[in-house]
């Protein structure tokens, strides 16, 4: 990867989780950490970040909006597929799976065994496709506006859809988790049908990548302790550590 790519990736992920460690740079552009560090240095003096001990700090103020998928997409693709795989092998034979919108929701859909015998319940037309033509699925689809990019379904038609479900076992996309917030996530208008899924789920399970930790997207979702678990890339540190062993959240690491 040439360095523009990875200055351009660096600023996009250091914008949107506003802190970012050094680590998780390594991890995600699979270079050394002298190579990151000459990076941040190169951008801090370009003014587009400030170095802070272990990782770089955003010198802009917090996105409220959503980076677009196929930044979303290019990001963190590797451990968005080991989140995928480590929530698909929560699931059994003859439930009925609750999987939401989202580019780390749509890698639980892919990681599906191949064998599966469920019901897949879902807001997103992604899923829906990735899961259409397995034979031992039955894909039941809630209706409702179509948002573009993600092809997520929302209103009061997919809310309702929800309302008379009853799932085993329920996969959450998210915008961030946070410690004192919670779960929160970008799209208003989505998240009276995580609500609804929360109320009526067995079991729901957060997909958070670790640029979202500690991150608070523009609308509340719910409270840590409404959560059975979150699967994640990497082990949480610090106060969300605490918090999620506080609120008796099973944490999943892929």
């Amino acid at each position: 990867m040439l360095a523009a790519e990875r200055h351009a990736l660096i600023t996009e992920m250091v914008r949107s989780a506003q802190i970012v460690s050094t680590d998780t740079l390594v991890r995600e552009l699979a270079v050394s950490g002298e190579t990151i560090r000459r990076d941040l240095v190169a951008l801090e003096e370009r003014g587009i970040l400030t170095r802070v001990h272990g990782g770089a700090a955003s010198t802009e103020p917090p996105i409220s909006q959503e980076p677009p998928i196929e930044q979303r997409q290019r990001l963190g693709a590797g451990n968005k597929s080991k989140i995928g795989r480590a929530a698909a092998s929560l699931v059994r034979d003859g439930q009925i799976i609750m999987i939401d919108v989202g580019t780390t929701a749509a890698a639980v859909a892919r990681a599906l065994p191949p064998g599966l015998s469920a019901t897949i319940l879902t807001n997103s037309l992604v899923v829906a496709s990735e899961l259409a033509d397995r034979p031992g699925l039955d894909v039941l689809v809630s209706g409702g506006r179509v948002r573009a990019g993600d092809l997520a379904l929302s209103n009061a038609t997919a809310a309702g859809f929800f309302a008379d479900t009853y799932p085993d076992v329920a996969f959450l996309g998210s915008g961030g988790l946070h410690p004192e917030a919670g779960l929160t996530d970008y799209h208003l208008e989505e998240i009276a049908v995580r609500r609804t899924v929360l109320a009526n789920a067995h079991r729901s399970y957060a997909l958070v990548s670790s640029e979202k930790f500690g991150r608070i997207a523009g609308h509340h979702v719910c409270p840590l302790n409404q959560l059975t678990g979150v699967v994640v890339d990497t082990e949480p540190t610090g106060d969300l550590r605490d918090a999620l062993a506080d609120a008796a959240v099973e944490v999943i690491i892929s």
